[in-house]
């Protein structure tokens, strides 16, 4: 069967990928972040995945407002990165792996979640930019990934609580995968930002290592967080963060294995107008 080896859990801002693209990350500004992943790029290539189940939200790039499906699975082959207004990045395409998507949903489906099957789409900075953090700037990035776009842009969204479950489900669904393959769940988006408004730029540095502490330690309990708390606390962006509980509701520990190693754990602020959380946490 396929296994689960790690969670990781990182924000996706867009800035970040600009940093990248143009060769910035040792200025003053953004050096203090690109340092935090230095570990977890290492950590990458000593721990490197047959594939990549990569939780994100589409910014209306593969979905416009006409059509917002709360859980897509990407089936296809391969994905591109989306012309985002300013040109694609240069990063390399996404390989997919149709046939290990297409057991997850169906898997999932008939655990009760309903998921649309995507088998093609193209792919923002919300996927593009955790591959450039966690990996640099390969030639190709060096697995498999499924993408997996979750709707936190138009309420009604889904619940910390419904994104836990399904987490749950997709590592049924994995341990069910008739393949050997090593998996990593990653969980991208937040932490606390806010875009518009009388709020734009809120960053709340409490509340942001408050929810990684109870992410490790009470991921249950946190679940069950309303979406009023994130928005009050976070802003309206910090929403993104019920991705992560995908990421962690996925782990062995959750099902009564034993307790999970935390590899690393970094945060910074700011970076644009978001702080950053990032987090590593190993299967036992």
């Amino acid at each position: 069967m396929a296994k689960i080896t790690a969670s990781v859990y990182t924000s996706h801002i867009p800035a970040i990928g600009v940093a990248i693209d143009q060769d910035k990350t040792d200025e003053p500004y953004w050096q203090p972040l690109f340092k935090g992943y230095e570990f977890s790029r290492q950590w990458m290539q000593d721990n490197t995945p047959d594939a990549i189940f990569l939780v994100y939200n589409d910014h209306a790039t593969a979905f416009s407002l006409e059509i917002i499906p709360t859980f897509a699975i990407g089936a296809a082959a391969e994905f591109v990165p989306a012309d985002e207004g300013w040109g694609a990045r240069p990063v390399p395409k996404v390989v997919g792996h149709p046939e290990l998507a297409s057991h997850i949903a169906q898997s999932v489906i008939q655990d009760d979640f309903d998921l649309t099957i995507v088998n093609k789409m193209e792919v923002d900075h919300g996927l593009t930019v955790p591959l450039s953090l966690m990996f640099g700037q390969p030639d190709a990035w060096p697995c498999t990934i499924v993408p997996f776009a979750v709707n936190v842009v138009q309420y009604p969204v889904p619940s910390g609580q419904r994104c836990f479950q399904l987490g749950q489900a997709i590592r049924r669904a994995l341990e069910s995968y008739d393949e050997p393959l090593k998996v990593q769940v990653w969980g991208t988006g937040g932490m606390s930002h806010q875009l518009q408004g009388r709020r734009a730029g809120l960053i709340n540095k409490e509340f942001d290592q408050a929810f990684l502490d109870r992410l490790i330690a009470e991921p249950a309990d946190l679940a069950k967080m309303p979406h009023i708390d994130y928005v009050r606390e976070a802003g309206s962006e910090g929403i993104e963060l019920v991705m992560w509980l995908v990421a962690r509701g996925a782990m062995s520990d959750i099902c009564g294995g034993p307790a999970i190693a935390v590899k690393h754990r970094f945060y910074h602020v700011p970076a644009s107008n978001t702080a950053v959380g990032h987090l590593i946490l190993e299967n036992n």
